[in-house]
């Protein structure tokens, strides 16, 4: 599996990547976001719904677990780090099969749930500030995605 690699030195730059992002998804793409705490998780979101056309203010869902906002295409964002149970019905594949597009972060929690092709996202902590953006496309659509999005040239 080919994986891609961004290198953000500020948040703006996260923001740009992910806005950007947007334009290359369709209706039923998901997004799992893994990484470090701290290392940008809300803020690519943030700039993901930006690009989805998205005016209100999102932020995380610690606490709801699922929040959904209106844009070009729907955004479920889910953060399913208080999850209890792997298998807890929360009705994830209505999202993943719906006509939005679904963000989860820690998605490892709901592994076994999760739909087989997916853009999985992992962010690190990087040197002075920067964060390591790990680009994974698992299926053909997906790696389609990657191929268009990375073989432009874009300035953030």
């Amino acid at each position: 599996m080919a994986s891609y690699t961004f290198i953000s030195k500020d948040p703006g730059q996260t923001h740009a990547f992910s806005k950007r992002l947007a334009g290359f998804l369709f209706p039923g793409a998901v997004i799992t976001l893994e990484g470090d705490l701290g290392a940008g998780k809300t803020t690519f979101t943030k700039g993901l719904a930006d690009g989805l056309g998205i005016t209100r203010t999102v932020n995380s869902p610690t606490f709801t677990i699922i929040k959904e906002y209106e844009g070009r295409l729907r955004l479920y964002h889910m953060d399913v780090y208080r999850v209890e149970d792997e298998f807890e019905d929360l009705g994830f594949e209505e999202y993943f099969n719906g006509n939005g597009v679904t963000v989860v972060e820690w998605a490892h929690l709901i592994e076994a749930q999760l739909p087989e092709e997916r853009l999985a996202i992992d962010l690190y902590h990087g040197e002075d500030g920067a964060r390591k953006l790990v680009v994974k496309p698992i299926g053909r659509r997906y790696e389609q995605v990657c191929e268009e999005f990375f073989n432009e040239n874009p300035v953030y």
